[in-house]
């Protein structure tokens, strides 16, 4: 394996240690953002439930005020009904219902105006609840905006990070892409590790045979450790660049 091949393959784990990185960064903003964000929720919640409530009660104080003025009808026709009315059998029943039907008004009259003024104070504390959701949303928003914001930096990061790995990807031989995806897809961090002085894998540390330490040193192609399946480089990182633990 040439050299410019393997500090390909060397790049590549540092992207997809700083891929990896980045990514759990990214993540740790859904958290965050929910926590700034629960109280506005939890009003706005509260908010939309006592609105249900509010429209429910409206549809209930409409149907009593119909079955209301039904009534308030009947009795109409009955009192006509009184008026013409020409013995005192028939009276005496005409009454009887008249009261029945003037007593049930009241009470259907009374359940109307319990539950008007039900939702006049219902529509009262709605306003005050939707006024302390605006609040409390335009309290969260800049906090909120605030953690956007730096989501979608990292956001851009990785976006050119992962422009940067394609790149880099597109320039590897067949069988080097293979390995490096089948590493990437399986999660591993390291996939390329040098050849120790003593002959060693410097990722997990098994002694490597002394003809494939020749054949590493030499460059003699794509080389793996028995061991751990890392690719195995006969030179170490550049200084100030360690390799990424395994």
């Amino acid at each position: 394996m040439t050299e410019p091949t393997m500090g390909s393959l060397r790049e590549l784990q540092k992207i997809e240690a700083e891929l990896k990185e980045l990514e759990a960064e990214r993540v740790a903003f859904d958290p965050l953002l929910a926590e700034v964000e629960e109280p506005a929720l939890a009003l706005e919640s509260q908010v939309s439930s006592s609105r249900d409530r509010l429209e429910q009660m409206r549809t209930d104080s409409r149907r009593l005020e119909r079955g209301a003025q039904d009534k308030q009808a009947r009795i109409k026709r009955l009192e006509e009904r009184l008026n013409q009315v020409t013995n005192v059998r028939e009276e005496a029943a005409v009454q009887t219902e008249l009261d029945l039907v003037r007593r049930a008004a009241r009470t259907e009259e009374q359940e109307v105006y319990q539950l008007m003024e039900q939702v006049r104070r219902a529509e009262t504390a709605l306003e005050e609840l939707d006024a302390e959701a605006e609040a409390a949303r335009a309290e969260v928003e800049p906090r909120q905006a605030e953690l956007l914001e730096k989501r979608g930096q990292i956001d851009e990061r990785i976006a050119e990070i992962r422009v940067r790995r394609d790149a880099i990807v597109e320039g590897l031989g067949d069988m080097e892409r293979r390995v490096y995806e089948s590493f990437r897809d399986s999660g591993r961090p390291t996939f390329v590790a040098h050849l120790t002085a003593d002959g060693a894998c410097s990722s997990c540390w098994g002694v490597i045979p002394l003809q494939k330490q020749a054949e590493i040193r030499s460059g003699g192609g794509l080389m793996r450790c028995e061991a751990c399946g890392v690719i195995l480089s006969p030179e170490p990182e550049p200084a100030g660049e360690p390799e990424p633990d395994a």
